[in-house]
């Protein structure tokens, strides 16, 4: 068990995620790890390779690391039903921009896909933003309800501009609650 800023109790790693309760609220929250992601091309190490982490606590975790690629897709599901009900959780991917980084000046899009349909979609562009200091993209926003089932999708992608790209970290999706 860790606390993170005072905010989290860890509770389990499992299927790729980290199941955490917030200290203060007593909600659940969920940390989508890398492995436990969907990302094109990540088990060829042309692309991408896997670069061990050290937490803040001295826990060992990996980031996925870009290497090179023109069709970028990381995307990650969430089960609406283990969130808690009528609490409004925000979707955020922690990523790092690395130097040698290229191929930014297409904005990248940010998707937040829920059960019923319905989608939130933003572009965000990462040429500007600071190299070596983890990013929080926003991704989207969503409240179940209670009996709400149904899987969340949160996704980072982009494959029309066709420009090869490297240089970005993923350490992850976030579903927390928003402050």
């Amino acid at each position: 068990m860790f606390t993170e800023h005072g905010l989290w109790f860890k509770l389990v790693l499992i299927y790729g995620a980290e199941v955490l309760v917030d200290e203060r609220s007593r909600h659940n929250c969920f940390t989508l790890l890398p492995r436990g992601l969907h990302i094109t091309w990540s088990e060829d190490p042309q692309y991408w390779t896997w670069q061990p982490l050290k937490d803040g606590d001295e826990t060992e975790t990996e980031a996925a690391a870009l290497r090179n690629v023109c069709w970028l897709e990381v995307i990650g599901k969430q089960e609406l039903s283990h969130l808690t009900p009528g609490v409004t959780y925000e979707a955020v991917l922690e990523a790092m921009l690395t130097d040698p980084a290229y191929g930014w000046s297409t904005p990248v899009n940010l998707r937040l896909k829920l059960p019923d349909g319905t989608t939130q979609e933003h572009k965000e562009s990462l040429e500007g933003k600071p190299r070596g200091q983890w990013l929080r993209l926003k991704v989207g926003e969503v409240t179940p309800r209670k009996g709400q089932s149904g899987e969340a999708e949160v996704s980072l992608f982009e494959y029309e501009g066709g420009q090869w790209k490297r240089g970005l970290l993923v350490k992850g999706i976030k579903i927390v609650p928003k402050e």
